[in-house]
């Protein structure tokens, strides 16, 4: 299985690897099907451990590498990897305030954007994680696209990597989408529907990024580092926040720790 996946072109590579975290999504929505609700405590510890994984491969599995590709170049190897990390967080934040969308763990009346008699809970709360989940497709894209412009600090192992740990933070992602939805009387295929359907957006951005990266290889170091800006906004932004706020601080702060680690070994161990 591992030779033959090896053997694919990079765009099929990262289209396979982000089916997988898609199916995670789509994983962590089916839960639905065995209950109503979610025990808070279990969820908050889920989306603490996802923040921690999100942090651990943005800096071993896109910054550390992107600067070690920009070393050597006219401009200090820390130009581009700046440049790129600051324009991923700030395309986030725009596209946070000009997109309507509800956070997971909100209440309607929280919602951004979108007055009162006008909101939809399904369309905004699948809106906030699929907008979330271009980041993290574009990061997959583009470590496979790293790899098959063949330079030395990226590997096959590496991209893997990132890919399953992008797969496990997706689950309580899946998670957070159909619970609430169930929760409010939707049925559990809908609910499945919806919670899943946020994690389709990945595929497509992974092809995106491995196709831009391999056309245009002097920007690999900005869109891997672009690509860790906006995970890394996305952590500060809505899933720290979002574990914290039912008053299980302590436990989600445990979790991304946790998750870190897991990731920081699997990236370590198998890049």
């Amino acid at each position: 299985m591992v030779a033959f996946f090896a053997t694919l072109s990079p765009v099929m590579q990262a289209l396979v690897a982000t089916l997988f975290t898609w199916g995670m999504t789509a994983l962590g929505a089916a839960l639905v099907f065995t209950t109503k609700t979610m025990n808070q405590k279990l969820m908050d510890g889920m989306l603490g451990f996802a923040g921690g994984v999100m942090i651990a491969a943005s800096f071993w599995s896109l910054l550390s590498p992107a600067l070690e590709m920009s070393e050597g170049k006219t401009l200090p190897a820390w130009f581009s990897v700046a440049l790129g990390f600051v324009g991923g967080a700030l395309f986030l934040w725009s596209i946070d305030k000009l997109i309507p969308h509800l956070h997971p763990n909100m209440k309607m009346k929280e919602a951004e954007g979108i007055h009162p008699e006008r909101r939809r809970r399904s369309t905004l709360l699948v809106l906030a994680i699929t907008l979330h989940n271009i980041p993290e497709g574009l990061a997959v894209g583009v470590a496979f696209g790293a790899v098959a412009a063949g330079f030395p600090s990226a590997s096959l192992a590496a991209a893997v990597t990132l890919a399953i740990g992008i797969g496990i933070q997706n689950f309580p992602e899946g998670t957070a989408v159909a619970m609430p939805l169930r929760r409010e009387g939707m049925s559990r295929k809908r609910s499945f529907m919806y919670g899943q359907l946020s994690g389709i957006v990945e595929p497509i951005a992974a092809v995106i990024g491995v196709l831009a990266v391999t056309v245009m290889q002097p920007l690999l170091p900005f869109a891997l580092s672009f690509a860790a800006g906006a995970m890394i906004f996305v952590v500060a932004e809505e899933v720290i926040p979002s574990s914290h706020e039912n008053g299980n601080k302590d436990l989600a702060s445990l979790s991304l720790i946790i998750g870190f680690t897991l990731m920081m070994v699997l990236d370590v161990a198998l890049g």
